[in-house]
């Protein structure tokens, strides 16, 4: 079942679960999927953690704990998050030792109401450095705007980063320039560069989505003809970029000091339009030194029936130019989409914490103990 997963890993792709529960901790399930199908790092977001702590089995002795102390509903959140992120952390150390540090990483989010705020999200992501207090974490910061210099001062406080929701290849851009001056800072401080990770994660199917709605509303036979190429054009162009900054002279002159390339990963993989394969997301983009990060879902797609069939990047750049260029002249504006989806996956990341902010509060308020 995991031969298609380990030519995957074999071309140099790292495998990531974009999932994580208590009940996957406490099973076994998470262990068994790092030994039996090369899953060798976790991501979350507050999405995962809404559907985990709302229906998920496995918290209810900390939640009660917590109604006893009386802690307010914030604090109770990152006291569950940041335990499945520490216990995650601690089975895949491994994983990480193995590695030197590039795998066995596991990714929690800065609260996703701070993502318009520099200095809020600076302050949230060296709190849940402290909070986890595991080596193998990464901390996650959306790539807005006020997004970006957050990640340089992080990077430059020695804290490693997941850089996530970005759509754009000019926010892409931004985001390695950031990371590249928060190893200069780093550097600049004396500090151990070769312990700094980061990843950047490049969402995908998102892409599609909404670029095939608007050829759609071309609705002609050339419009139809691209459907389902936009995403997979925008991520290989990613790495083009990826392939240049991580060859300047000015990364060259990090890397001598023990730097570490922050690699490109690939989120949002789970295919949205039941028209196209499944592993769509993962067979088409297998490119040296980067990460996938699947739902269990595209996890179990590919280890059936995925064709890995090596390199389905470098060498597509022309093409992928071409298509993208097609998509504009249609009159479909590829800036309107990338902000559109920025703005929307903040959104979204937002209202699923609210919601978790809410179930929880119920939670603590059901299983507080009554007054004598």
């Amino acid at each position: 079942m995991t031969d298609a997963l380990k030519r995957l890993s074999d071309e140099g792709v790292a495998i990531w679960l974009d999932d994580l529960s208590r009940k996957r901790i406490t099973s076994g399930n998470l262990a068994e999927l790092i030994d039996q199908s090369h899953v060798v790092g976790v991501t979350t977001n507050p999405a995962i953690f809404q559907k985990a702590i709302s229906g998920g089995e496995g918290y209810e002795q900390q939640l009660t704990d917590l109604a006893t102390r009386k802690v307010t509903v914030e604090e109770a959140l990152r006291m569950i998050t940041t335990a499945d992120v520490r216990d995650a952390a601690d089975i895949l150390r491994p994983v990480f030792d193995r590695t030197d540090g590039q795998d066995g990483r596991v990714s929690i989010e800065v609260d996703p109401r701070l993502a318009h705020n520099t200095a809020a999200t600076i302050a949230e992501a060296k709190q849940l450095a402290w909070l986890v207090d595991r080596p193998n974490t990464l901390i996650k910061i959306p790539a807005t705007k006020a997004g970006l210099p957050a990640i340089t001062e992080v990077i430059g406080k020695g804290i490693s980063v997941n850089v996530t929701l970005i759509f754009s290849l000019e926010r892409y851009r931004e985001v390695m320039d950031a990371y590249l001056s928060g190893l200069e800072k780093a550097k600049t401080a004396g500090l151990d560069l070769s312990l700094i990770h980061s990843v950047a994660s490049f969402f995908v199917s998102r892409v599609d989505s909404e670029i095939d709605k608007r050829l759609d509303a071309v609705g002609t036979d050339e419009a139809k003809a691209l459907k389902g190429k936009a995403a997979l054009a925008n991520a290989r162009l990613a790495y083009e970029a990826y392939e240049e900054v991580f060859s300047s002279e000015r990364w060259i002159a990090l890397e001598k000091h023990g730097a570490n390339k922050q690699r490109a990963l690939w989120a949002s993989t789970g295919v949205k339009d039941p028209a196209y394969k499944d592993t769509l997301y993962v067979d088409d983009l297998v490119a040296p030194n980067t990460v996938n990060t699947m739902p269990e879902a595209t996890l179990e797609a590919t280890a059936d029936h995925g064709q890995i069939t090596g390199d389905t990047v470098r060498g597509t750049y022309e093409q992928a130019r071409a298509e993208l260029d097609a998509v504009a002249k249609l009159g479909i504006s590829y800036d309107d989409v990338v902000q559109l989806l920025e703005d929307e996956g903040v959104e979204k990341f937002e209202a699923s914490w609210n919601d978790l902010l809410k179930s929880t509060e119920a939670e603590l308020e059901r299983l507080a103990p009554t007054e004598a």
